[in-house]
């Protein structure tokens, strides 16, 4: 997955609009315009690094003369005292990007991480580690960008991607077998649908009017198993609901094929790095 520049650009110019709005009171009165200084991001944890590029781009934005030393890149393991990067910038910039591009640096670099180690926990299964759309505002692309630089697979990324009939569709409509027929009847063929089951009996309704992809929610490993067998291969299963680091490998040797995960992006903790002004 790449990102747009625009995209990138865009996000950063909001962030450091919340942030400086049109002065930065400490930075600007203290600090002569002219003075240069080099800084540069140390880790403080081990992990998946995620973001660097972005990170520095808050920095060229504020300084277009900044140069960088890049010595880990997006993908790549990171130790604890790691140097990262150096910046050399106008110092103004630097203090002034300081917070906004940490903020993307740890927030990013937190997701690869966390979705390396769940990747590493189903090695041996076929099962994929994915994200959901629980996601924060506005961040999502990027949100998604680092589940993918951590070895995981993105789920849908809007609305409009995929028909997926949640419990709450099939309440407000009715029988699964109805709301798949309703919108086979509408929408378009490059669409595929996905509908959650809470039982066997429901899988087995899915299965007989011919979706895709099912989503198992909140079942248990035994009739996670059983519901594989059921299937046999007709159509793809995601495992969904209650997913931790302390479970998913059970749940990968059911034999699903997608394990689907919305702590890694609405509720993961933020990787540790720091900026240093390195001493002349």
């Amino acid at each position: 997955m790449r990102l747009m520049q625009f995209q990138i650009d865009d996000m950063i110019k909001a962030a450091l609009a919340e942030d400086i709005n049109y002065i930065d009171v400490t930075t600007d009165y203290l600090v002569d315009e002219d003075k240069i200084d080099t800084a540069q991001y140390v880790a403080k944890a081990d992990g998946i690094l995620c973001g660097i590029e972005m990170a520095l781009r808050v920095f060229t934005l504020l300084d277009p003369a900044a140069t960088f030393d890049v010595y880990i890149q997006d993908g790549e393991k990171v130790r604890k005292g790691d140097i990262i990067a150096r910046m050399t910038a106008h110092t103004r910039a630097l203090l002034k990007g300081e917070r906004t591009a940490l903020n993307i640096l740890q927030h990013l670099s937190g997701i690869a991480t966390a979705t390396n180690k769940c990747v590493k926990l189903v090695e041996g299964t076929k099962a994929s580690v994915c994200d959901t759309r629980k996601t924060l505002p506005g961040l999502r692309i990027f949100q998604k960008y680092a589940v993918t630089v951590g070895g995981g697979k993105n789920h849908r990324y809007n609305l409009s991607d995929c028909a997926m009939l949640k419990d709450t569709h099939l309440d407000a409509y009715g029988s699964i077998t109805g709301a798949v027929n309703a919108l086979r009847e509408k929408m378009g063929h490059t669409v595929k649908i996905e509908v959650e089951v809470g039982t066997l009996e429901e899988l087995k309704e899915a299965l007989e009017v011919g979706c895709e992809i099912i989503m198992l929610d909140n079942m248990s490993c035994e009739d996670m198993a059983k519901a594989v067998e059921i299937t046999a291969g007709r159509a793809k299963l995601e495992a969904s609901g209650n997913v931790t680091e302390e479970t998913i490998a059970d749940i990968a040797k059911t034999g699903v094929d997608i394990i689907s995960l919305g702590a890694l992006t609405h509720s993961v903790k933020a990787f540790d790095i720091s900026m240093k002004m390195v001493k002349q």
